[in-house]
């Protein structure tokens, strides 16, 4: 990532990224490359889901307080969350960040145009630099740690819902008068945090189709600096929003896929690829290893916390209903603690003892505890899926009631306002749970040997490694599947 406008660098890797055979997408579809060169290409996708927004804000503030009533609170929290978790993400890297609505008026704004780019460009606001201190993910880990800390309000309340996501949405806006491109999606959003973290496990990719040209390429590198009618190909392209040069790019972290590059590579060297799920394992740094430590216990702090039936936590973590202030302290503190202190120390503990059975006194601790957080991102994200899975099988029929009633006042547009609940299949989510788990676990380990083949020269220093790093990997396995099978 670049925070400003500087030449791109090219970054020292730590270790090397997994590998293995990719499809060429605009060469299988010459018609999805044409789509996706048009200036239009965003916005198309933007404005539905635009539109949609502010629906659920009109009905966030106006219709039914209570969340199974509300068309914000089904669709959102049910709906939108299950596909953006289970489908969107594992299967489409970034997609959601192409179309979010959030970002659009700001990125409108200081573009001065919505869809042709001004010839010549005046952007509006400040246009200034992020600091560089804050040119990590630390923003985004504490922003999303605090919206768990009121999931239960958030996910339950209508206008808490609108009061945090408009915020969301005013936020990105005004700092997009301040800040060059979008930095806010970049360090700050909390929804695009862990959207960097599991796209890593995603099978599509953009990327530079040969990196050698873009080496061998002399002068000003369109897909960093955007592109002019004239220059070499002949779209109009603003600069990388996302601050990525595809020359070097070698991760979907922080690619929001909005092809802009694509209009202004004077070379034509960039494509969207199919490859192997996994094909990124490089972890950069304590900001996204702390991300991964984050995730992994929030899955289960979520998964206890609204599917479990323990109603002491619930009445802690609902404190505005309950009016237990000290439970929630407790609650929000130990949290807290678990994601930022205890599970951290735990991981540091099996990287040490990783250290010590390879027995590689040359390996850095620093490069086995962050490097071996990878391990967490393909269970992290399995266990998300296996916690969001229940939420869809079990409440999905409020999403047709809904539909025929946003507001939650009657109505019966479609004729569906009256379905009853009507869950679907509950016996067998357990059993999906248990499987989407072992998938997980299994991934993990296997890509814990890429992961490993990167740190260390010997085979055999890997496999010792790997010993306590799997043993970890079960041991939280077995905390989940205790949960979801009791």
């Amino acid at each position: 990532m670049e925070g400003d406008m500087a030449t791109p660098v090219v970054e020292k890797e730590m270790q090397r990224p997994a590998t293995g055979r990719r499809i060429d997408l605009f060469e299988k579809f010459p018609s999805l490359k044409a789509f996706a060169e048009t200036r239009s290409f965003q916005f198309l996708l933007i404005f539905p889901n635009f539109v949609i927004f502010y629906l659920f804000m009109l009905t966030g503030i106006f219709g039914n307080p209570m969340g199974n009533q509300n068309i914000t609170i089904i669709f959102i929290w049910i709906l939108w969350w299950f596909l953006l978790i289970g489908v969107l993400v594992p299967l489409g890297s970034r997609l959601w960040c192409t179309m979010c609505p959030l970002p659009a008026p700001g990125e409108w704004l200081q573009r001065g145009a919505i869809i042709e780019k001004p010839d010549p460009e005046k952007p509006l606001g400040l246009n200034k630099p992020w600091p560089k201190r804050f040119k990590n993910i630390w923003f985004q880990n504490f922003g999303f740690l605090g919206l768990a800390l009121f999931s239960v309000l958030l996910v339950t309340r209508p206008i808490v819902t609108v009061l945090v996501v408009g915020g969301i949405g005013v936020l990105a806006t005004v700092l997009m008068l301040v800040y060059q491109r979008r930095a806010f999606c970049v360090y700050l959003c909390p929804v695009s945090g862990f959207q960097g973290l599991y796209a890593m496990f995603a099978p599509l990719a953009l990327r530079a189709i040969d990196k050698g040209i873009c080496k061998t390429h002399k002068g000003k590198k369109g897909c960093f600096f955007g592109a002019k009618q004239g220059d070499e190909k002949s779209y109009d392209a603003y600069p990388c929003p996302w601050f990525e040069y595809v020359g070097t790019m070698d991760r979907n972290n922080y690619c929001g896929l909005c092809m802009e590059c694509l209009k202004s590579c004077q070379k034509d060297n960039i494509s969207l690829f199919l490859r192997p799920f996994g094909s990124d394992i490089r972890i950069k740094g304590y900001d996204e290893a702390w991300k991964a430590f984050l995730m992994a216990v929030l899955a289960m702090v979520y998964s206890i916390t609204l599917l479990g039936p323990y109603g002491t936590v619930k009445d802690w973590a609902n404190v505005t209903w309950s009016g237990e202030v000290r439970g929630f302290l407790i609650y929000a503190g130990s949290v807290a603690a678990l994601c930022l202190l205890i599970f951290p120390g735990v991981h540091l503990l099996f990287a040490w003892l990783s250290k010590l059975f390879s027995r590689a006194r040359e390996i850095p601790l620093k490069k086995l505890f962050v490097g071996y957080s990878y391990v967490l991102v393909p269970f992290g994200l399995l266990a998300w899926i296996a916690f969001s899975l229940p939420l869809l099988m079990v409440n999905g029929s409020y999403i047709l009631q809904v539909f025929s009633d946003p507001f939650g006042w009657g109505w019966d547009l479609f004729g569906t306002g009256h379905f009853p609940w009507t869950p679907f299949y509950p016996d067998a989510v357990p059993h999906l749970q248990v499987l989407i788990l072992m998938i997980g676990l299994v991934f993990s380990i296997r890509k814990g040997y890429d992961v490993g083949r990167g740190l260390f020269q010997e085979r055999g220093q890997v496999v010792r490694s790997l010993i306590p790093i799997t043993a970890y990997l079960v041991i939280i396995t077995a905390g989940f599947l205790v949960f979801f099978t009791a």
